[in-house]
């Protein structure tokens, strides 16, 4: 029983790791994305797309193995939220897709580029939409009638995903706008600052809002931030984003180009961290654990030999592609 459970609790932390990866590494990609419309001028949009151009493919790599994962290691959650969430999982796939399409065409089709700028920034705010909506249902639970999801098509649209979807947009919005102040510079980079100090405000807000929302959505939840002694362990995750935010909040104001997209980074990973006390031990809130759902123990240790030459080869690969394309993106150079 000990080792089901072990083993079980390291396949729930490597698709956790996974589905972060996926949000800080192509969350600033569709950030950039909605950000497109509010820089109408051709060269600055081309300098955009250059500053995210060499690693914006492999970022999703993250998204097929943290989903693959969640299949192959709880087969019973991927059965029951995949029914849940099919209408937000289809929205999302169709956004990335026409993102996807456009990225190429864009550069293909001098003509109808405004076209394919159009189908980028409305491809990256829709995925951005659904994947905050997804968490939202996911957050607020789905109905479970013994292994099969028992709710119906439209139950994952409440007010709460609506608030957690929009909540992801302001905070991707946030990491694009400062990934824009990292890698770009003058007039551009200036408005990027700008940017980032209002969408900061606006994902501090949205923050506010889901946190205060969250505890009532479930008695478990309450329980688990404010009953004694939990609120011991819990109270920190506030006070360090508070903490982050002062820090954050200087290096825009200090024009630290480096520090605010890193900051941001660290902002997103209090929030998940959050999401995690609120969710564990359950994979599929408030209905089944982890232990519950996860796949026979001699599948998961078989699993488990891939993903430990995966994970460090794409860590690898992935960290070597941001180290060789380090620095500022100069106007007129980059992917054509």
């Amino acid at each position: 029983m000990t080792g089901a459970i072990d083993i079980a609790m390291i396949w729930a932390v490597i698709i956790a790791f996974a589905v972060f990866m996926y949000v800080v590494m192509d969350g600033f990609d569709l950030g950039l994305g909605m950000l497109f419309p509010l820089f109408p001028d051709k060269e600055n949009r081309d300098v955009i797309m250059n500053s995210v151009a060499p690693v914006w493919d492999g970022n999703e790599t993250w998204l097929v193995l943290g989903g693959g994962g969640l299949m192959a290691a709880f087969p019973l959650a991927y059965a029951i939220l995949m029914p849940a969430l099919y209408t937000p999982m289809i929205a999302m796939l169709i956004g990335l897709i026409f993102r996807g399409v456009a990225f190429e065409f864009r550069w293909r089709s001098p003509r109808e580029r405004n076209r394919w700028d159009i189908a980028f920034a409305g491809g990256s705010l829709v995925a951005a939409l659904a994947q905050g909506i997804a968490l939202g249902a996911i957050l607020q639970g789905v109905h479970v009638e013994g292994r099969h999801y028992a709710g119906g098509w439209w139950d994952w649209l409440t007010p709460f995903s609506i608030l957690t979807g929009v909540s992801v947009v302001a905070g991707y919005s946030l990491l694009g706008a400062t990934w824009l102040v990292m890698k770009t510079q003058g007039a551009l980079r200036d408005k990027a600052y700008r940017l980032s100090s209002r969408l900061l405000l606006a994902t501090l807000i949205a923050i506010a809002a889901v946190s205060l929302a969250t505890p009532f959505l479930e008695a478990e939840y309450w329980r688990r931030w404010f009953e004694w002694p939990n609120i011991l362990f819990t109270a920190p995750i506030p006070l360090a984003v508070a903490a982050v935010t002062l820090l954050l909040l200087r290096a825009l104001k200090n024009k630290r180009d480096y520090q605010p997209f890193l900051l941001s980074l660290l902002l997103f990973g209090l929030c998940y961290a959050g999401l995690g006390v609120s969710m564990w031990p359950h994979i599929v809130p408030t209905s089944v654990t982890i232990w519950q759902a996860a796949a026979p123990d001699n599948s998961l240790y078989f699993m488990s030999f891939g993903v430990a030459v995966l994970v460090p080869l794409i860590l690898a690969y992935t960290g070597w592609a941001y180290w060789v394309f380090r620095g500022k993106v100069e106007a007129g150079s980059g992917y054509h």
